[in-house]
């Protein structure tokens, strides 16, 4: 079994009584806002997401990703992914309270 990553504290931060008990294994892109590429050279590409993708364009985000990776995989020092908080919190509440509010439960 593989353990999974804690979140950042900035992170937790924002909603602690729900991300402070979060372990993440995968992330859905559509919560990505950046991801920072940080060279051995201390040359820093930030990659901000756009809110609306479609699709076809998180699939294209995905192969640009991998083929950045590969092309500089030997110059990399880190690849850092930021997440996008407030959309994670607005999705949980809105799931969260039409969960609450199902007729079946009550």
């Amino acid at each position: 079994m593989t353990r999974g990553k804690a979140l950042p504290k900035d992170v937790i931060d924002r909603w602690p009584e729900v991300f402070g008990e979060i372990t993440l294994n995968v992330v859905p892109l559509r919560y990505l806002h950046s991801v920072t590429i940080t060279f051995k050279n201390k040359k820093i590409w930030e990659i901000e997401l756009e809110k609306d993708l479609n699709e076809g364009s998180w699939d294209n985000f995905e192969r640009q990703m991998k083929e950045i990776v590969l092309e500089y995989e030997d110059t990399i020092e880190n690849v850092d992914f930021k997440l996008d908080t407030n959309r994670i919190k607005k999705d949980v509440t809105k799931h969260t309270n039409k969960f609450l509010n199902n007729k079946k439960l009550k």
